[in-house]
Parts: C-alpha cells; structure tokens; sequence
C-alpha cells in the first residue's frame, strides 16, 4: 500500500463504513428534527397541562411560529405566563394603599431639619 493510496477502497469494508455513515447521518439528521418539534411544541403541551384558558390561540401562535420564528416567542409568553395571576397582581399593585410607616419615617428626617435650621 503506497501512501498515496486510498484505504479501504473496493473492499467490503469501504462498504461497511459507508452504511455506518449513511446510519449515522439519518440518526443524526433525525435527532435533531426530533428534538426540534419537542422544543417546538413546548408551548403547546404546558398550555394543555395547565388547562390555559387561550389553548387555541397558543396552538396557532406555534404553528405560525414554524414560518415567523418571533411569533413561536410570543406563543411561548402567552402560554407560560398567566396573563389573569399577572392582571391581578398589577392591579393589587396600583390600588395598594402606602405604609403609614413608611411616610412617618420619610417626614421624621424633614421635621429634624427644620428644628436644626430654627435654633
């Protein structure tokens, strides 16, 4: 065998290694579309699993999403965030009346100026 030659060239083994890489490309090209539609469908399975309310509009945001990929992000906000919890809590937020204590202790500071500045 000089060293210009090619290894394994007309044997049964150049076969062999040819199905290996053929099995090996398909189980990789494979994987990968598998792995691909899990990550693409995630919106709509955590939609299922908590009975969300918008099921049918997070399962056309993800099929959309396959085309514009920034609508598969929007899919996946709506699906994993509450929208009703996240009103509530803005609205608890915005009618939260101010601690008492929280206003003595920012007038406390200004009255002891005010004694300083007199005397």
């Amino acid at each position: 065998m000089s060293l210009l030659g090619m290894p394994f060239v007309d044997t049964g083994a150049d076969t062999a290694l040819h199905v290996v890489a053929l099995v090996v490309m398909v189980a990789t090209v494979s994987a990968v579309a598998v792995g691909f539609w899990k990550i693409h469908e995630m919106p709509i399975n955590k939609a299922h699993k908590e009975e969300h309310h918008q099921i049918g509009l997070i399962t056309a945001l993800t099929w959309i999403g396959f085309v514009w990929h920034w609508v598969w992000v929007l899919a996946v906000f709506v699906a994993f965030v509450d929208g009703e919890k996240a009103l509530r809590k803005l609205r608890d937020i915005w009618h939260e009346q101010p601690d008492n204590s929280a206003q003595q202790s920012l007038e406390a500071p200004q009255s002891d100026r005010e004694v300083t500045n007199n005397a």
